[in-house]
């Protein structure tokens, strides 16, 4: 006992003789990718196919998000289901800011996992999204935004919305370029260039003026669900034809299904081009 500092004293649950101490992996100069896989996983529910069976960890493919370490912290983007999964996966202990793509369900039903976040900030989380996120936000969560008092402290995610647009803006000493990226004939959703890194998924169709936000990227990350057309997401011929036309120094294809295998996809794709997977982790440079 008398080896423990302070702080692990300080931190023992009352009642408990086990230390509660915080631990993080810094990721500083890192594009993490948390999730790449489509709308319900892979495994999918149900499903025995090979992928679904298969034992590359490769295939295995929780629901899409990303994680970057810039200079003032973690920003994460898109809160998945399996969102405390993931960050336990990568031994990530804290989040100081999330972007949001946009708003369907796959994208944000890990909300409430943030609730834990705000004892180490010290205040609430910083969200960053477009209005129509906010309002499905608040009636999805309607509970976090409520006036009565807490039972406890953390009995309900704490957060600070703050609305964007297609406007560059900064973040934890970044800058943040969204563009425009196109879900299918009913929705839009968000892309980021991040420094050297562009983040776009779930989308079928980029607008002219959002190439210009991908001019010299080095490493992009995009969309591709299957080899067979969409009507919502790119296929593995569309991707590589975005691919193409950009001229990355690497593309990693994610929002993936199950009929995408990993080295098997991965061998048929041309060269500075391969599936995205859990855990994969990228250089960023500001």
């Amino acid at each position: 006992m008398a080896s423990q500092t302070r702080a692990q004293l300080g931190n023992i649950v009352k009642g408990s003789h086990l230390p509660h101490l915080f631990e993080t992996t810094d990721i500083t100069g890192q594009f993490v990718l948390l999730g790449t896989g489509t709308s319900v996983g892979v495994p999918t529910i149900g499903c025995g196919c090979s992928v679904c069976k298969s034992d590359n960890p490769r295939n295995k493919r929780t629901r899409t998000a990303a994680i970057v370490g810039l200079p003032g912290g973690n920003l994460l983007i898109d809160t998945p289901p399996e969102l405390r999964l993931q960050l336990v996966r990568e031994g990530i202990g804290i989040v100081h800011a999330v972007l949001f793509t946009h708003d369907h369900a796959d994208h944000i039903f890990g909300l409430d996992d943030l609730r834990l976040f705000p004892f180490r900030l010290h205040g609430p989380v910083p969200i960053y999204c477009e209005p129509f996120v906010e309002q499905r936000i608040r009636k999805s969560f309607d509970y976090a935004f409520t006036t009565d008092l807490q039972t406890h402290p953390g009995a309900k995610p704490s957060l600070e919305i703050h609305n964007i647009g297609l406007d560059t803006f900064e973040v934890l000493g970044a800058k943040i370029r969204p563009m425009r990226l196109l879900h299918g004939p009913k929705f839009e959703v968000l892309g980021f260039r991040i420094g050297n890194v562009a983040f776009c998924t779930d989308t079928n169709e980029i607008p002219e003026k959002s190439f210009e936000v991908l001019e010299g990227v080095e490493h992009l990350i995009l969309d591709a669900l299957r080899y067979e057309p969409h009507p919502t997401h790119f296929h593995v011929d569309a991707a590589l034809e975005v691919i193409q036309r950009v001229g990355p120094k690497r593309a990693y294809l994610t929002h993936c299904s199950h009929e995408l295998d990993y080295d098997l996809t991965c061998s048929k794709l041309p060269d500075g081009v391969e599936l995205a997977y859990d855990g994969l982790r990228l250089p960023l440079e500001l």
